[in-house]
């Protein structure tokens, strides 16, 4: 199947929804690892909208990336909350951890305040990290 014949079973997932380019967005991402410029037109005539109007979405929410990136994510919340509870200490082995071969990415929080730091891993959340934790989160992703 090519990838414009998924984009449009992926369209029609949605049809009749109200307010679907956001699920057909995230439904791109997680297909493709990305939702690159031929899917934001093809999305964009399937939705009878502008491409800008797709892409200006795109382009606004940090979940949706241009380019697919191979290599795992782990997303750590560098909100207050976490700050607060030590996040930034972390950083350092964090970064020394994950290389070149983690994407490390912030976030602003993943809605577990009172046990922070936190981080995600796909949808697997982490809380209470400390240095140890989290180094053995990022080298096992």
């Amino acid at each position: 199947m090519s990838k414009e014949q998924r984009l449009g079973e992926i369209i029609a997932e949605h049809h009749g929804r109200e307010g679907p380019l956001m699920p057909i967005l995230h439904d791109v991402q997680a297909e493709f690892g990305c939702v690159d410029a031929e899917s934001e037109a093809i999305i964009a005539k399937g939705l009878n909208l502008s491409r800008a109007d797709v892409h200006g979405v795109v382009s606004f929410y940090h979940d949706f990336h241009t380019a697919a990136d191979q290599r795992p994510e782990v997303q750590i919340c560098r909100a207050e909350a976490c700050k607060a509870r030590g996040v930034e200490a972390l950083m350092t082995d964090a970064e020394a951890a994950a290389g070149e071969r983690v994407k490390l990415s912030t976030v602003y929080c993943l809605g577990l305040c009172s046990v922070g730091p936190n981080a995600r891993i796909g949808d697997d959340l982490h809380a209470r990290l400390d240095s140890t934790r989290l180094t053995k989160l990022i080298e096992s992703a």
